[in-house]
């Protein structure tokens, strides 16, 4: 068990660091509101991986392979959104960085996170295609495997997107004295929601 928990664990973490939709997501919006905003968006986006993983754990998921369709749909679905999130953007003023302050504010960042993952029907098919390889046990509960393993996932995401957004706080610290910073950041926002709506469809 501790094993297969321990090359779960390594694998998660390199794949948590590949470039993909969650990722980009935490750096730009970190950059754009600070370490605080980045920090709530990532405690919705691994908030989502309960839903993916309930969905593995009961045979759900399997169902997006059996009904391409809905896959589709789903996926569009998902696209449309994060082009209206750009359309919100590009309305409004040019964007500064701001200290994320107010349970208010606090829940909008953590919804948005949220549905950033919920939205996306590949995360239910790759828990579908990764999970499986690491389950310990042929005869023990795999409800129960598939939760330990998406509370591993979870946890180790959770870890990363901090340091990102850690990161991406202190480099915009240094970017925000630059000319045009905040127009610069609007359409840097509008750019990476129009990018992770295409590496939904595509």
């Amino acid at each position: 068990m501790l094993a297969q928990l321990s090359s779960f664990l390594l694998a998660s973490i390199l794949l948590t660091l590949a470039p993909g939709p969650d990722i980009i997501y935490v750096l730009s919006q970190s950059i754009a509101g600070g370490f605080k905003r980045g920090l709530i968006i990532a405690a919705g986006l691994v908030s989502g991986i309960i839903f993916h993983t309930s969905l593995l754990a009961f045979g759900v998921s399997a169902l997006l392979i059996e009904f391409p369709q809905v896959f589709f749909t789903l996926k569009l679905v998902g696209a449309v959104y994060l082009i209206y999130l750009a359309y919100q953007v590009y309305k409004s003023p040019s964007a500064e960085i701001q200290i994320t302050k107010g349970s208010k504010s606090l829940n909008n960042y953590f919804r948005k996170g949220l549905i950033m993952n919920l939205i996306n029907p590949k995360v239910s098919l790759f828990f579908l295609a990764f999970f499986p390889g690491f389950l310990w046990n042929e005869t023990e509960n795999t409800i129960y495997q598939f939760y330990l393993l998406g509370g591993v996932f979870m946890l180790q995401a959770f870890v990363i997107f901090s340091f990102v957004a850690f990161f991406s706080d202190r480099l915009a610290q240094y970017l925000k004295h630059q000319k045009h910073f905040g127009d610069s950041m609007k359409y840097f926002q509008i750019v990476i929601f129009l990018l992770i709506a295409v590496l939904i469809l595509v």
